[in-house]
């Protein structure tokens, strides 16, 4: 149901992974601008899996083990996708001024805490549902 703990978690990792990109950007370059997630299509298609995850996820809500699952592979994308800035932080060629990075690239790392604290939740709902099937 739409109204468990675990959609909520869900409704703000989407935020996070779906909303705030456009928002906050990832880097400031040596020249002064603010770089945000739409200059590289590897960060985009990245931040559009893990919004659609989210999304198809936060609907799923008959299906624990599958969102489950769902949540799961986010968390993956959302893993490479922190990967990817951090190596892109500390590998920069060249640079001899100092580019400021942006809260951007935390987005991931809340985007991952409220994905298990959804699974935690998911977790705890199917247990309770095999519990109340042990009785019968």
């Amino acid at each position: 149901m739409l109204q468990r703990i675990q959609t909520v978690y869900l409704f703000i990792a989407f935020v996070f992974s779906g909303i705030l990109p456009f928002v906050f950007p990832l880097w400031t370059n040596p020249a002064g601008e603010k770089v945000f997630f739409m200059t590289n299509l590897v960060y985009v298609s990245l931040f559009g899996l893990s919004t659609t995850l989210s999304l198809i996820s936060i609907f799923s809500y008959k299906n624990r083990q599958n969102q489950f699952v769902m949540n799961r592979l986010n968390m993956i994308s959302n893993v490479i996708l922190l990967g990817l800035f951090v190596y892109r932080s500390l590998n920069l060629s060249g640079e001899t001024q100092v580019s400021e990075k942006g809260i951007g690239m935390f987005l991931p790392i809340v985007s991952i805490v409220f994905l298990v604290l959804a699974n935690k939740a998911i977790k705890k709902d199917e247990d309770l549902v095999k519990s109340v099937d042990r009785l019968r």
